[in-house]
């Protein structure tokens, strides 16, 4: 059970989101792939565990360490829409016209 807690932790505590001015030469740019990688492996490592613990034959510990890679790879790979931060603090972003859209109910 410690071990799991551990991999679990380890899974979660991937969080390689960051910030970057936008191309607007203001306010700051949402990593949204690096949020959804630490978010899908979080989701897959947990996930994991519980199939692990659940179906015999299948460790614990291993079903969370490959549900966290095949969590982080699907959160790669599904893709969302790129949010900005304008200098004001709310979320914005680019349709495919170049116009910024704001939405208020998105935290960024």
């Amino acid at each position: 059970m410690k071990r799991l807690v551990l991999a679990s932790a380890i899974a979660a505590s991937v969080s390689v989101a960051g910030c970057a001015t936008d191309q607007y030469g203001g306010g700051y740019q949402y990593d949204s792939q690096g949020r959804r990688v630490a978010t899908g492996a979080a989701i897959g490592g947990v996930t994991g565990a519980v199939v692990g613990a659940v179906v015999p034959g299948i460790n614990p510990v291993t079903g969370a360490v490959v549900g966290a890679v095949l969590g982080g790879v699907a959160g790669a790979v599904i893709k969302g829409r790129q949010y900005y931060r304008d200098t004001r603090g709310y979320c914005y972003y680019v349709d495919q016209y170049g116009n910024p859209i704001y939405d208020y109910n998105v935290r960024c």
